[in-house]
Protein backbone atom coordinates (compact mmCIF):
# COMPACT_ATOMS: atom_id res chain seq x y z
CA UNK A 1 0.00 0.00 0.00
CA UNK A 2 2.89 2.37 0.88
CA UNK A 3 4.60 1.76 -2.48
CA UNK A 4 1.75 2.10 -4.55
CA UNK A 5 0.94 5.68 -2.53
CA UNK A 6 4.29 6.81 -3.34
CA UNK A 7 4.08 5.83 -7.08
CA UNK A 8 1.30 8.35 -7.71
CA UNK A 9 2.84 11.23 -5.38
CA UNK A 10 5.57 10.70 -7.64
CA UNK A 11 3.83 10.54 -10.43
CA UNK A 12 1.48 13.55 -9.79
CA UNK A 13 4.80 15.22 -8.77
CA UNK A 14 6.21 14.60 -12.37
CA UNK A 15 2.48 15.37 -14.29
CA UNK A 16 2.39 18.62 -12.65
CA UNK A 17 5.89 19.35 -13.32
CA UNK A 18 6.30 18.38 -17.14
CA UNK A 19 2.31 20.46 -16.97
CA UNK A 20 3.60 23.98 -15.94
CA UNK A 21 7.01 23.13 -18.26
CA UNK A 22 5.06 22.28 -21.35
CA UNK A 23 2.20 24.60 -20.59
CA UNK A 24 3.90 27.40 -20.18
CA UNK A 25 6.77 27.17 -22.37
CA UNK A 26 4.72 26.66 -25.38
CA UNK A 27 3.72 28.69 -28.17
CA UNK A 28 1.12 28.69 -31.08
CA UNK A 29 1.16 30.84 -33.77
CA UNK A 30 -2.61 31.90 -35.25
CA UNK A 31 -4.05 34.78 -36.96
CA UNK A 32 -5.63 37.52 -34.35
CA UNK A 33 -6.50 40.64 -35.30
CA UNK A 34 -5.17 41.07 -38.68
CA UNK A 35 -1.83 39.92 -37.25
CA UNK A 36 0.28 36.53 -37.70
CA UNK A 37 0.17 36.68 -34.04
CA UNK A 38 2.20 34.59 -31.36
CA UNK A 39 0.11 32.91 -27.90
CA UNK A 40 1.70 31.75 -24.94
CA UNK A 41 0.38 31.05 -21.41
CA UNK A 42 1.46 32.74 -18.26
CA UNK A 43 0.04 32.40 -15.03
CA UNK A 44 0.42 36.37 -14.22
CA UNK A 45 -3.55 36.85 -14.81
CA UNK A 46 -3.32 39.49 -17.14
CA UNK A 47 -3.67 39.28 -21.40
CA UNK A 48 -0.37 41.37 -22.36
CA UNK A 49 -0.50 42.55 -26.54
CA UNK A 50 2.56 43.62 -27.80
CA UNK A 51 1.89 45.61 -30.77
CA UNK A 52 5.59 46.39 -32.04
CA UNK A 53 7.69 48.76 -32.16
CA UNK A 54 5.75 52.41 -33.18
CA UNK A 55 2.37 51.62 -31.28
CA UNK A 56 2.18 51.13 -27.04
CA UNK A 57 1.77 47.90 -25.89
CA UNK A 58 -1.56 47.14 -23.57
CA UNK A 59 -2.64 44.98 -20.77
CA UNK A 60 -5.54 43.85 -19.03
CA UNK A 61 -6.89 41.74 -16.32
CA UNK A 62 -8.32 37.91 -17.61
CA UNK A 63 -10.22 37.77 -14.10
CA UNK A 64 -8.01 34.28 -13.26
CA UNK A 65 -4.58 33.31 -12.33
CA UNK A 66 -4.46 31.78 -16.30
CA UNK A 67 -3.05 34.93 -18.37
CA UNK A 68 -1.50 35.25 -22.17
CA UNK A 69 1.15 36.88 -23.58
CA UNK A 70 0.59 38.11 -27.21
CA UNK A 71 3.22 38.94 -29.60
CA UNK A 72 1.61 40.81 -32.80
CA UNK A 73 3.86 40.25 -36.43
CA UNK A 74 3.00 40.71 -40.16
CA UNK A 75 0.40 42.69 -40.81
CA UNK A 76 -1.16 44.49 -43.75
CA UNK A 77 -1.44 48.08 -43.41
CA UNK A 78 -0.42 51.34 -45.40
CA UNK A 79 0.00 53.44 -42.13
CA UNK A 80 -0.20 52.97 -38.03
CA UNK A 81 -3.54 55.47 -38.28
CA UNK A 82 -5.33 52.84 -40.54
CA UNK A 83 -3.70 50.05 -38.54
CA UNK A 84 -5.04 51.07 -35.37
CA UNK A 85 -8.06 52.23 -36.60
CA UNK A 86 -8.87 49.04 -37.00
CA UNK A 87 -7.83 47.65 -33.82
CA UNK A 88 -10.43 50.07 -32.98
CA UNK A 89 -13.19 48.27 -35.07
CA UNK A 90 -12.11 44.56 -34.45
CA UNK A 91 -12.22 45.82 -30.36
CA UNK A 92 -16.00 47.23 -30.96
CA UNK A 93 -16.41 43.68 -31.25
CA UNK A 94 -14.00 41.56 -29.84
CA UNK A 95 -16.05 37.90 -29.08
CA UNK A 96 -14.84 36.41 -31.74
CA UNK A 97 -11.10 37.22 -31.36
CA UNK A 98 -11.82 36.72 -27.56
CA UNK A 99 -13.19 33.20 -28.32
CA UNK A 100 -10.35 32.07 -30.46
CA UNK A 101 -7.56 33.38 -28.16
CA UNK A 102 -9.57 30.87 -25.44
CA UNK A 103 -9.63 28.18 -27.97
CA UNK A 104 -6.22 28.40 -28.52
CA UNK A 105 -4.96 28.56 -24.73
CA UNK A 106 -7.23 25.64 -23.72
CA UNK A 107 -5.89 23.68 -26.88
CA UNK A 108 -2.32 24.77 -24.92
CA UNK A 109 -3.42 23.17 -22.56
CA UNK A 110 -5.10 20.08 -23.21
CA UNK A 111 -1.84 19.06 -25.49
CA UNK A 112 0.48 19.59 -22.39
CA UNK A 113 -2.21 17.64 -20.35
CA UNK A 114 -1.59 14.74 -22.36
CA UNK A 115 2.10 14.92 -22.66
CA UNK A 116 2.69 15.54 -18.70
CA UNK A 117 0.53 12.68 -18.62
CA UNK A 118 2.43 10.18 -20.99
CA UNK A 119 5.89 11.52 -19.06
CA UNK A 120 4.06 11.09 -15.47
CA UNK A 121 3.46 7.46 -16.55
CA UNK A 122 7.38 7.25 -17.34
CA UNK A 123 8.90 6.68 -13.50
CA UNK A 124 5.79 4.13 -12.79
CA UNK A 125 6.32 2.19 -15.61
CA UNK A 126 10.31 1.64 -15.11
CA UNK A 127 9.29 0.51 -11.66
CA UNK A 128 7.51 -2.24 -12.56
CA UNK A 129 9.60 -3.37 -15.51
CA UNK A 130 12.40 -3.38 -12.96
CA UNK A 131 10.36 -5.85 -10.44
CA UNK A 132 11.69 -6.64 -7.32
CA UNK A 133 14.83 -8.08 -7.57
CA UNK A 134 16.12 -5.43 -10.22
CA UNK A 135 14.82 -2.74 -7.97
CA UNK A 136 16.43 -4.32 -4.83
CA UNK A 137 19.55 -4.78 -6.90
CA UNK A 138 19.43 -0.46 -7.21
CA UNK A 139 18.84 0.28 -4.15
CA UNK A 140 21.60 -1.60 -3.10
CA UNK A 141 23.77 0.07 -5.96
CA UNK A 142 22.95 3.67 -3.98
CA UNK A 143 24.82 2.65 -1.61
CA UNK A 144 28.23 2.51 -3.30
CA UNK A 145 30.27 5.81 -4.37
CA UNK A 146 29.79 4.88 -7.94
CA UNK A 147 25.62 4.56 -6.94
CA UNK A 148 25.78 7.86 -5.01
CA UNK A 149 27.51 10.11 -8.11
CA UNK A 150 24.95 8.32 -11.02
CA UNK A 151 21.59 9.28 -8.92
CA UNK A 152 23.33 13.10 -8.37
CA UNK A 153 24.25 13.34 -11.69
CA UNK A 154 20.64 12.21 -12.48
CA UNK A 155 19.06 14.37 -9.99
CA UNK A 156 20.66 17.43 -11.82
CA UNK A 157 19.70 16.25 -14.97
CA UNK A 158 16.51 18.46 -15.45
CA UNK A 159 17.79 21.43 -13.16
CA UNK A 160 21.03 21.77 -16.20
CA UNK A 161 18.57 21.26 -18.81
CA UNK A 162 15.92 24.33 -17.44
CA UNK A 163 19.08 26.29 -16.32
CA UNK A 164 16.85 29.15 -14.41
CA UNK A 165 20.05 31.31 -13.44
CA UNK A 166 20.34 32.30 -17.34
CA UNK A 167 18.25 35.36 -18.08
CA UNK A 168 19.06 38.11 -20.64
CA UNK A 169 19.17 41.68 -20.05
CA UNK A 170 16.41 43.77 -19.05
CA UNK A 171 14.78 44.74 -22.23
CA UNK A 172 14.16 49.19 -23.10
CA UNK A 173 10.61 47.58 -22.91
CA UNK A 174 10.41 45.96 -19.86
CA UNK A 175 11.80 49.30 -18.15
CA UNK A 176 8.79 51.26 -18.70
CA UNK A 177 6.07 51.20 -16.72
CA UNK A 178 2.32 50.63 -16.83
CA UNK A 179 0.54 53.56 -17.32
CA UNK A 180 -3.86 53.55 -16.53
CA UNK A 181 -5.15 54.33 -19.95
CA UNK A 182 -7.37 57.04 -18.27
CA UNK A 183 -4.44 57.83 -16.56
CA UNK A 184 -2.57 58.59 -20.40
CA UNK A 185 -6.01 59.95 -21.81
CA UNK A 186 -6.81 62.62 -18.90
CA UNK A 187 -9.46 64.85 -19.88
CA UNK A 188 -10.42 62.49 -22.46
CA UNK A 189 -13.79 60.72 -22.03
CA UNK A 190 -13.46 56.82 -21.95
CA UNK A 191 -15.98 54.12 -23.49
CA UNK A 192 -17.15 51.41 -20.68
CA UNK A 193 -14.58 48.90 -20.29
CA UNK A 194 -11.87 50.85 -21.40
CA UNK A 195 -10.77 51.84 -17.66
CA UNK A 196 -9.41 48.46 -17.19
CA UNK A 197 -6.52 48.64 -20.04
CA UNK A 198 -3.04 50.11 -19.01
CA UNK A 199 -0.60 50.96 -22.10
CA UNK A 200 3.24 50.60 -21.56
CA UNK A 201 4.53 54.30 -20.92
CA UNK A 202 7.23 54.54 -23.59
CA UNK A 203 8.66 57.75 -26.18
CA UNK A 204 6.38 56.21 -28.78
CA UNK A 205 2.80 56.24 -26.83
CA UNK A 206 3.74 60.50 -26.65
CA UNK A 207 3.18 60.46 -30.02
CA UNK A 208 0.47 57.92 -30.49
CA UNK A 209 -1.88 59.83 -27.49
CA UNK A 210 -3.76 61.51 -30.52
CA UNK A 211 -3.77 58.41 -32.18
CA UNK A 212 -5.46 56.40 -29.64
CA UNK A 213 -8.03 59.13 -28.63
CA UNK A 214 -9.61 58.40 -32.81
CA UNK A 215 -9.64 55.03 -32.37
CA UNK A 216 -11.43 55.42 -28.81
CA UNK A 217 -13.68 57.82 -30.61
CA UNK A 218 -13.94 54.73 -33.86
CA UNK A 219 -14.28 52.57 -30.97
CA UNK A 220 -17.10 53.81 -29.26
CA UNK A 221 -18.79 55.31 -32.50
CA UNK A 222 -18.88 51.55 -33.91
CA UNK A 223 -19.64 49.81 -30.51
CA UNK A 224 -23.08 51.97 -30.06
CA UNK A 225 -24.03 52.01 -33.50
CA UNK A 226 -24.08 48.21 -33.93
CA UNK A 227 -25.43 47.63 -30.65
CA UNK A 228 -27.98 49.75 -31.23
CA UNK A 229 -28.43 48.21 -34.52
CA UNK A 230 -28.74 44.66 -33.13
CA UNK A 231 -31.48 45.61 -30.38
CA UNK A 232 -33.74 47.43 -32.82
CA UNK A 233 -33.26 44.35 -35.40
CA UNK A 234 -34.11 42.01 -32.48
CA UNK A 235 -37.74 43.95 -32.06
CA UNK A 236 -38.44 43.88 -36.56
CA UNK A 237 -42.06 42.72 -37.17
CA UNK A 238 -40.77 40.19 -39.55
CA UNK A 239 -42.85 37.53 -41.40
CA UNK A 240 -42.89 34.57 -39.51
CA UNK A 241 -42.10 31.26 -40.99
CA UNK A 242 -45.15 28.84 -40.84
CA UNK A 243 -44.88 25.13 -38.99
CA UNK A 244 -43.79 23.04 -42.58
CA UNK A 245 -41.93 26.29 -43.24
CA UNK A 246 -37.84 26.51 -43.06
CA UNK A 247 -36.22 30.52 -43.05
CA UNK A 248 -32.71 30.65 -44.34
CA UNK A 249 -30.54 34.13 -43.90
CA UNK A 250 -28.87 35.27 -47.39
CA UNK A 251 -25.83 37.00 -46.46
CA UNK A 252 -23.15 38.60 -48.91
CA UNK A 253 -20.38 41.06 -49.41
CA UNK A 254 -19.24 41.36 -45.99
CA UNK A 255 -16.16 42.69 -46.50
CA UNK A 256 -14.74 42.37 -42.97
CA UNK A 257 -17.40 44.35 -41.59
CA UNK A 258 -17.83 42.28 -38.19
CA UNK A 259 -20.30 44.91 -36.91
CA UNK A 260 -23.00 43.83 -39.15
CA UNK A 261 -22.53 40.23 -38.42
CA UNK A 262 -24.77 40.15 -34.88
CA UNK A 263 -26.91 42.44 -36.18
CA UNK A 264 -27.45 39.90 -39.12
CA UNK A 265 -27.94 37.44 -36.60
CA UNK A 266 -30.48 39.00 -34.85
CA UNK A 267 -32.67 39.75 -37.85
CA UNK A 268 -32.26 35.65 -38.38
CA UNK A 269 -33.78 35.75 -35.24
CA UNK A 270 -36.82 37.37 -35.44
CA UNK A 271 -37.55 35.76 -38.64
CA UNK A 272 -37.17 32.12 -37.68
CA UNK A 273 -34.23 31.68 -39.76
CA UNK A 274 -32.26 28.65 -39.02
CA UNK A 275 -29.77 28.26 -41.79
CA UNK A 276 -27.48 30.73 -43.42
CA UNK A 277 -26.72 31.05 -47.19
CA UNK A 278 -23.18 33.10 -47.71
CA UNK A 279 -22.94 34.98 -51.26
CA UNK A 280 -19.03 35.19 -50.99
CA UNK A 281 -16.70 38.81 -51.25
CA UNK A 282 -16.61 38.10 -47.19
CA UNK A 283 -13.55 39.56 -47.14
CA UNK A 284 -11.52 42.47 -49.34
CA UNK A 285 -8.44 40.56 -50.17
CA UNK A 286 -8.95 36.84 -49.57
CA UNK A 287 -5.63 37.43 -47.54
CA UNK A 288 -5.39 35.31 -43.89
CA UNK A 289 -4.76 38.49 -42.21
CA UNK A 290 -8.96 39.01 -42.65
CA UNK A 291 -9.46 35.57 -40.66
CA UNK A 292 -11.05 38.14 -37.86
CA UNK A 293 -13.71 38.60 -40.12
CA UNK A 294 -14.41 34.57 -41.22
CA UNK A 295 -14.01 34.36 -37.01
CA UNK A 296 -16.95 36.29 -36.42
CA UNK A 297 -19.03 35.28 -39.10
CA UNK A 298 -18.73 32.15 -37.37
CA UNK A 299 -19.47 33.25 -34.41
CA UNK A 300 -22.37 34.73 -34.71
CA UNK A 301 -23.89 31.65 -37.05
CA UNK A 302 -22.08 28.84 -35.28
CA UNK A 303 -25.94 26.99 -34.30
CA UNK A 304 -27.19 27.74 -37.74
CA UNK A 305 -26.74 25.29 -40.56
CA UNK A 306 -24.19 27.06 -42.84
CA UNK A 307 -23.38 26.91 -46.51
CA UNK A 308 -21.39 29.13 -48.69
CA UNK A 309 -19.56 30.12 -51.82
CA UNK A 310 -16.32 32.54 -53.06
CA UNK A 311 -16.52 35.45 -54.41
CA UNK A 312 -14.18 37.39 -56.78
CA UNK A 313 -12.63 39.27 -53.93
CA UNK A 314 -11.95 36.19 -51.60
CA UNK A 315 -9.04 35.64 -53.49
CA UNK A 316 -7.50 32.13 -53.53
CA UNK A 317 -8.00 29.00 -51.23
CA UNK A 318 -7.79 31.05 -47.84
CA UNK A 319 -11.17 31.65 -47.26
CA UNK A 320 -13.18 28.70 -48.65
CA UNK A 321 -10.49 26.58 -46.68
CA UNK A 322 -10.95 28.28 -43.32
CA UNK A 323 -14.36 28.38 -43.40
CA UNK A 324 -14.35 24.97 -45.12
CA UNK A 325 -12.40 23.48 -41.46
CA UNK A 326 -14.88 25.73 -39.37
CA UNK A 327 -17.74 23.46 -40.11
CA UNK A 328 -18.95 25.60 -43.13
CA UNK A 329 -20.56 23.53 -46.86
CA UNK A 330 -18.34 25.32 -49.08
CA UNK A 331 -19.67 24.90 -52.13
CA UNK A 332 -17.52 24.02 -55.39
CA UNK A 333 -19.76 22.47 -57.97
CA UNK A 334 -21.32 19.79 -56.00
CA UNK A 335 -25.01 19.72 -54.49
CA UNK A 336 -25.99 19.54 -51.19
CA UNK A 337 -29.39 18.41 -49.54
CA UNK A 338 -30.21 20.75 -47.32
CA UNK A 339 -33.11 19.94 -44.45
CA UNK A 340 -36.14 22.11 -45.33
CA UNK A 341 -34.18 23.77 -48.33
CA UNK A 342 -34.07 20.60 -50.56
CA UNK A 343 -31.24 20.32 -53.31
CA UNK A 344 -28.95 23.68 -53.40
CA UNK A 345 -26.27 23.85 -55.55
CA UNK A 346 -23.36 26.01 -55.43
CA UNK A 347 -20.15 27.74 -57.05
CA UNK A 348 -17.12 29.87 -55.95
CA UNK A 349 -16.71 33.10 -58.44
CA UNK A 350 -14.06 31.87 -60.91
CA UNK A 351 -12.61 35.34 -60.88
CA UNK A 352 -11.18 34.33 -56.96
CA UNK A 353 -8.02 33.66 -58.90
CA UNK A 354 -9.40 29.94 -60.22
CA UNK A 355 -12.03 28.86 -57.69
CA UNK A 356 -15.29 28.13 -58.74
CA UNK A 357 -13.68 25.45 -61.56
CA UNK A 358 -14.47 22.42 -59.64
CA UNK A 359 -10.92 22.34 -58.32
CA UNK A 360 -9.95 19.90 -61.16
CA UNK A 361 -9.33 22.31 -63.49
CA UNK A 362 -7.74 25.94 -63.41
CA UNK A 363 -8.45 28.88 -65.92
CA UNK A 364 -12.17 28.20 -66.83
CA UNK A 365 -13.57 31.72 -67.97
CA UNK A 366 -16.60 33.07 -66.63
CA UNK A 367 -18.67 31.66 -69.75
CA UNK A 368 -17.40 27.76 -69.65
CA UNK A 369 -17.90 28.08 -65.77
CA UNK A 370 -21.83 29.33 -66.52
CA UNK A 371 -22.03 26.52 -68.87
CA UNK A 372 -21.00 23.78 -66.61
CA UNK A 373 -23.16 25.12 -63.99
CA UNK A 374 -25.92 24.88 -66.47
CA UNK A 375 -25.09 21.20 -67.52
CA UNK A 376 -25.27 20.15 -63.98
CA UNK A 377 -28.16 21.71 -62.90
CA UNK A 378 -30.28 20.32 -65.39
CA UNK A 379 -29.11 16.86 -65.27
CA UNK A 380 -29.72 16.63 -61.55
CA UNK A 381 -31.92 13.86 -60.57
CA UNK A 382 -33.70 16.12 -58.25
CA UNK A 383 -34.56 19.77 -59.73
CA UNK A 384 -31.99 22.13 -58.01
CA UNK A 385 -34.33 24.41 -55.67
CA UNK A 386 -31.25 27.22 -54.95
CA UNK A 387 -28.19 27.95 -56.89
CA UNK A 388 -25.97 29.71 -54.93
CA UNK A 389 -23.34 31.76 -56.53
CA UNK A 390 -21.74 35.28 -55.77
CA UNK A 391 -22.72 36.92 -59.14
CA UNK A 392 -26.00 35.74 -60.35
CA UNK A 393 -25.20 36.21 -64.10
CA UNK A 394 -23.11 33.04 -64.05
CA UNK A 395 -26.61 31.25 -63.59
CA UNK A 396 -28.31 33.22 -66.15
CA UNK A 397 -27.88 30.19 -68.64
CA UNK A 398 -29.34 27.67 -65.91
CA UNK A 399 -32.70 29.93 -65.13
CA UNK A 400 -32.91 30.25 -68.85
CA UNK A 401 -33.20 26.25 -69.41
CA UNK A 402 -35.90 25.97 -66.60
CA UNK A 403 -33.56 23.82 -64.32
CA UNK A 404 -33.44 25.84 -61.28
CA UNK A 405 -36.50 27.39 -58.44
CA UNK A 406 -34.09 30.00 -57.34
CA UNK A 407 -30.90 32.11 -58.13
CA UNK A 408 -29.91 34.03 -55.19
CA UNK A 409 -26.58 35.79 -55.18
CA UNK A 410 -24.78 39.20 -54.54
CA UNK A 411 -21.96 41.27 -55.88
CA UNK A 412 -23.35 44.09 -57.56
CA UNK A 413 -23.78 46.09 -53.58
CA UNK A 414 -27.62 46.34 -54.89
CA UNK A 415 -30.52 44.86 -54.34
CA UNK A 416 -32.34 43.94 -57.26
CA UNK A 417 -35.63 40.95 -57.39
CA UNK A 418 -36.85 38.62 -57.30
CA UNK A 419 -37.40 38.65 -61.32
CA UNK A 420 -39.09 35.57 -62.84
CA UNK A 421 -37.55 33.73 -65.34
CA UNK A 422 -39.78 31.14 -67.60
CA UNK A 423 -38.34 28.27 -68.96
CA UNK A 424 -38.57 26.53 -72.46
CA UNK A 425 -41.77 24.43 -70.96
CA UNK A 426 -43.10 26.99 -68.83
CA UNK A 427 -40.83 26.24 -65.69
CA UNK A 428 -40.80 29.31 -63.74
CA UNK A 429 -37.50 30.55 -61.52
CA UNK A 430 -36.49 33.09 -60.08
CA UNK A 431 -33.11 35.32 -59.74
CA UNK A 432 -32.37 37.60 -56.73
CA UNK A 433 -29.13 39.79 -55.74
CA UNK A 434 -28.82 40.66 -51.90
CA UNK A 435 -27.27 43.86 -51.27
CA UNK A 436 -24.31 44.56 -49.33
CA UNK A 437 -24.15 43.06 -45.72
CA UNK A 438 -21.40 44.77 -45.15
CA UNK A 439 -22.81 48.30 -46.33
CA UNK A 440 -19.81 48.32 -48.59
CA UNK A 441 -18.74 50.90 -51.15
CA UNK A 442 -16.46 48.94 -53.24
CA UNK A 443 -14.54 46.44 -51.58
CA UNK A 444 -14.13 48.36 -48.64
CA UNK A 445 -16.55 47.84 -45.06
CA UNK A 446 -14.54 48.45 -42.46
CA UNK A 447 -15.71 52.03 -40.19
CA UNK A 448 -17.39 53.53 -37.35
CA UNK A 449 -20.87 52.07 -39.93
CA UNK A 450 -22.35 51.35 -43.17
CA UNK A 451 -20.61 53.47 -45.92
CA UNK A 452 -24.00 52.59 -47.87
CA UNK A 453 -27.39 50.20 -46.80
CA UNK A 454 -26.32 46.95 -45.37
CA UNK A 455 -28.77 44.43 -46.58
CA UNK A 456 -29.96 41.14 -45.12
CA UNK A 457 -32.16 38.60 -46.75
CA UNK A 458 -34.98 36.34 -45.27
CA UNK A 459 -35.80 33.56 -48.06
CA UNK A 460 -38.71 31.05 -46.88
CA UNK A 461 -38.64 27.45 -48.07
CA UNK A 462 -42.04 25.42 -48.29
CA UNK A 463 -41.96 21.51 -49.17
CA UNK A 464 -37.99 21.72 -49.99
CA UNK A 465 -38.70 24.66 -52.60
CA UNK A 466 -38.31 28.66 -51.93
CA UNK A 467 -41.80 30.05 -51.21
CA UNK A 468 -41.20 33.45 -50.90
CA UNK A 469 -38.41 36.65 -49.89
CA UNK A 470 -38.19 39.30 -47.57
CA UNK A 471 -35.15 42.07 -47.43
CA UNK A 472 -33.96 44.18 -44.34
CA UNK A 473 -31.90 47.18 -45.28
CA UNK A 474 -29.55 49.02 -41.97
CA UNK A 475 -29.51 52.68 -43.54
CA UNK A 476 -26.73 54.95 -42.96
CA UNK A 477 -28.87 56.60 -40.09
CA UNK A 478 -29.05 53.46 -38.25
CA UNK A 479 -32.74 53.56 -39.81
CA UNK A 480 -34.88 49.94 -40.76
CA UNK A 481 -36.06 49.36 -44.18
CA UNK A 482 -38.42 46.29 -44.50
CA UNK A 483 -39.73 45.11 -47.39
CA UNK A 484 -43.13 43.51 -47.69
CA UNK A 485 -43.33 39.46 -48.14
CA UNK A 486 -42.51 38.85 -51.96
CA UNK A 487 -44.02 35.08 -52.60
CA UNK A 488 -42.43 32.82 -55.48
CA UNK A 489 -45.06 31.75 -57.49
CA UNK A 490 -43.13 28.58 -59.25
CA UNK A 491 -46.03 26.76 -60.58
Amino acid sequence: MLTSTALVVVALAVFLAAFLWLFLGGSRTVVLASHDAEVRPTLGGAAVVHTGPLLPDFRLSTGNAVGVDITLGKTEANSPEELIQRYAFIASDPTAQLAKIEAVVRDMALTAGIRATALALVPVAVWLLLGPHRRGELFRGLRTRRGLIGFTMLALLPMLLWQPWERGEDTQEQQRGWVPLDAFLSGFSLPDGADAVEIRNSPTTLGTKRLLQSALDTYEKSKDFYDEAEADAADLDLRQPEEDETVALLVSDRHDNIGMDRVARAIGDAGGASVVLDAGDDTSTGEPWEAFSLDSLNRSFDDYERIGVAGNHDHGPFVVDYLADLGWTMLDGETADVDGLGPVLGVHDPRSSGLGDWRDQTGLTFAEVEQRLADQACDAEDRISTLLVHDTNIASEALDRGCVDLVVGGHTHVQSGPDPVVGPDGEVGYTFINGTTGGAAYAIAVGSKPRRDASISLVTYRDDRPAGIQWVRLRTDGRFVVSDYLPLVLE
